[in-house]
């Protein structure tokens, strides 16, 4: 039975952070893959200038080519919006009952994941795995040595999507920030300059 970690975002576009924390999470712990499930709407989001799905699947299925340990989730695309882990959830388990999954989230998440929809539940069933992130906020004492929560030593990325998004749209180069593979696309389709 692989263990599969879900790395859920809207990808928008996808960048070499993303990557870099991936990678660490299949070489670095005891997860076998880690599936990028693409999220159509967040429910903590607004819609701003996100890419349509199949345009952000592309991206991401160009950026890990070379990343045979990771994968790519469209089940979210299939769900009603605005979606919510704990349901698809529900859903991947039962469309992929030989694997057994955890969670990738970043630290700041964890500041706020009493506020997600079934998070004991959540947190009873799945193992967490977190990776650092600047965050102004303690986590909350019952998660600091909760048993399915997992500390990482991934590296701290400081990389957002929105920065990317507003670098390209004030015509700066970006080139360096997204995997090389899903730049091309990114730049021949003329994303984010015109938003």
């Amino acid at each position: 039975m692989a263990k599969v970690g879900l790395f859920f975002g809207s990808f928008n576009p996808i960048h070499i952070g993303h990557i870099i924390l991936a990678n660490h999470m299949t070489e670095a712990t005891d997860l076998d893959e880690v599936w990028l499930v693409i999220t159509p709407q967040s429910p903590f989001k607004q819609k701003e200038s996100m890419l349509a799905n199949h345009h952000r699947y592309a991206l991401v299925d160009r950026a890990i080519e070379n990343y045979p340990k990771l994968k790519i989730s469209t089940i979210e695309f299939d769900l009603p919006t605005p979606n919510y882990t704990s349901d698809t959830l529900v859903h991947i388990e039962e469309k992929y009952p030989q694997h057994r999954f955890a969670l990738i989230m970043g630290k700041d998440n964890l500041v706020s994941f009493h506020k997600w929809k079934n998070y004991t539940v959540l947190l009873e069933r799945y193992a967490l795995y977190i990776y650092p992130r600047k965050e102004s906020k303690p986590i909350p004492v019952a998660l600091e040595n909760h048993k399915n929560i997992i500390f990482t030593d991934a590296p701290e990325i400081n990389i957002t999507a929105s920065h990317i998004r507003r670098w390209i749209k004030d015509g700066k180069n970006v080139r360096a920030l997204v995997p090389p593979t899903a730049w091309e696309y990114l730049d021949e389709m003329n994303f984010y300059r015109n938003t």
